[in-house]
């Protein structure tokens, strides 16, 4: 059974209940945690240098706040799929599945990296890194395609947020790393992941409230309330359109039957403007 009949907070007619939005979005924009922990870790670890040196130095053995550090990156990986699996519901089409997968593939690779370290993890941590890099850059494409339809400025924001990702990440796995330096071509495919969900997290949160479930025939996604003003407009003018034809075809019949009686049948005005469901 779905939140917006079970929820005491939700809104009718809405997919999600207002809980649900808030704890999902909640969990994105905490994703911005990653950067305050990473401020004091790097305080704490004399000479280190964001240019020439992975984000994953700043969990070993070396650095002074190695525990804070991985302790973060499993929380990211955990707000990460948290959000992702509390908001699906309000993604659109293909996007919005992809998203969930890819966001949850870089949720997973986040834990990966802080509960193997990358001293101690091995193989393990390389793959987690790879798995956050890789479900990052193409996790923010695919959810533009997911919140475009609510907003076409904040879709195409994630988007160019995902396409500098991937192409960080492309480089820094290619060792093409001259322009930014190691740690630096490293944050650029990392760091665009916690503020894309931020932004998309505000959007969804403000614009809760207009996700509807009715869907149109045809229609494989639920509609925002713009969409389903636009959909009223159309079909009021399909209707008026009909009314219309309906009329003169009347007048057309009573002109060429060369009569105006009152024993004639009666045109319905009324019946014209119904929609067929009405009828």
């Amino acid at each position: 059974m779905s939140d917006a009949t079970t929820d005491p907070d939700a809104t009718p007619g809405t997919t999600l209940s207002r809980t649900r939005y808030l704890l999902g979005a909640l969990a994105w924009v905490l994703t911005l945690q990653f950067f305050v922990v990473e401020a004091v870790a790097v305080a704490r670890f004399g000479g280190y240098s964001r240019v020439d040196q992975a984000i994953s130095d700043l969990g070993t053995a070396l650095s002074p706040a190695a525990g804070p550090m991985n302790a973060s990156f499993v929380t990211q990986g955990v707000l990460i799929a948290l959000g992702a699996a509390l908001l699906y519901p309000a993604l659109i089409g293909l996007g919005g599945r992809l998203a969930l997968v890819l966001l949850s593939a870089a949720g997973v690779g986040v834990v990966l990296v802080g509960v193997f370290p990358e001293d101690s993890g091995g193989a393990t941590h390389t793959v987690g890194a790879v798995l956050y890099l890789l479900g990052s850059g193409l996790g923010l494409i695919a959810l533009a395609y997911g919140v475009r339809p609510r907003s076409e400025a904040v879709g195409t924001l994630l988007a160019l947020l995902g396409l500098v990702g991937v192409i960080g990440t492309i480089f820094f796995g290619t060792g093409v790393t001259q322009f930014l330096g190691y740690g630096g071509m490293e944050r650029l495919g990392a760091y665009v992941l916690p503020v894309g969900l931020a932004v998309a997290a505000v959007l969804l949160w403000r614009q809760g409230d207009d996700w509807r479930v009715e869907l149109p025939e045809g229609a494989d996604a639920p509609l925002t309330k713009r969409q389903r003003r636009e959909l009223e407009k159309a079909e009021a003018f399909d209707r008026a359109r009909a009314r219309d034809e309906a009329l003169e075809a009347h007048a057309n019949k009573q002109q060429a039957a060369g009569t105006t009686n009152d024993d004639d049948e009666p045109f319905d005005e009324e019946a014209a403007w119904r929609t067929p469901r009405q009828r």
